[in-house]
């Protein structure tokens, strides 16, 4: 996924609340837009270089969105609205084979009580596949963890997925690692032992469970590789 805008070197002060930051753009404070309510503790550090995109939207009280922390060994995109579109480019692009064969992709579909991110239909079997994206940022000892606060949302998409599963359907959560220094993924049961369960749980209805890092530069975001998952054992 291209990047249109060019990015704005800044340097980060503090979490406001949140969706918003005080960064220093050449010198002077400003207010940012940050557009992930993740806790993000290990990266927003004050003194820290990020880069922001500017706001498009007339009448924002915050002139910026903050995109990017630079962490000097790897840029790490803290956007929680991107998954979804990154999944959606690489299945138009034919790149994911897990889910090869589809016909039809559609995004921000209503199921039961949730919105997931994608529906694919027209499958080989002519079956629908419904996929979730969790945004993950938060990486230890190479380790993608998720996630770094306790998500009801989450365990709530977790469980339409297995309803669907339950129904007929094929269903799948994919965590997509917006960094590029990870070398596999695992639930955090430190900061949410509930998701974590939940998540075992849903593997063991047949709910599939992937991950993906990502590569990140200040012009791109893009899927990468696959990561392997561990500790889905019940």
């Amino acid at each position: 996924m291209k990047i249109a805008a060019r990015l704005v070197p800044a340097t980060f002060v503090k979490r406001d609340n949140r969706f918003r930051v005080t960064v220093q753009v050449e010198g002077h404070p400003v207010w940012a837009h940050l557009p992930n309510s993740g806790r993000l503790r290990e990266l927003l550090v004050p003194g820290r270089r990020v880069l922001l995109a500017p706001a498009q939207a007339p009448g924002r009280r915050t002139r910026y969105d903050l995109l990017m922390v630079d962490l000097d060994e790897t840029l790490v995109s803290v956007d929680a609205r991107k998954p979804g579109p990154l999944l959606h480019e690489a299945l138009q692009a034919g790149r994911l084979e897990e889910f090869a064969g589809y016909t039809q992709v559609r995004r921000e579909v209503s199921y039961g009580q949730s919105r997931l991110d994608l529906a694919l239909e027209g499958g080989p079997d002519g079956g629908r596949c419904f996929i979730e994206a969790k945004s993950v940022t938060l990486v230890e000892d190479g380790v993608a963890l998720f996630p770094d606060a306790p998500t009801q949302r989450g365990r709530r998409h977790l469980g339409e997925l297995m309803r669907a599963r339950g129904e007929g359907h094929r269903a799948a959560v994919v965590f997509v690692v917006q960094r590029g220094d990870a070398v596999r993924f695992s639930p955090h049961d430190e900061a949410d032992p509930a998701f974590g369960q939940t998540l075992r749980e849903a593997a063991q209805a047949g709910v599939e469970v992937y991950a993906y890092k990502c590569r990140v530069s200040e012009g791109e975001v893009a899927l990468d590789v696959p990561l392997p998952v561990a500790d889905l054992a019940v």
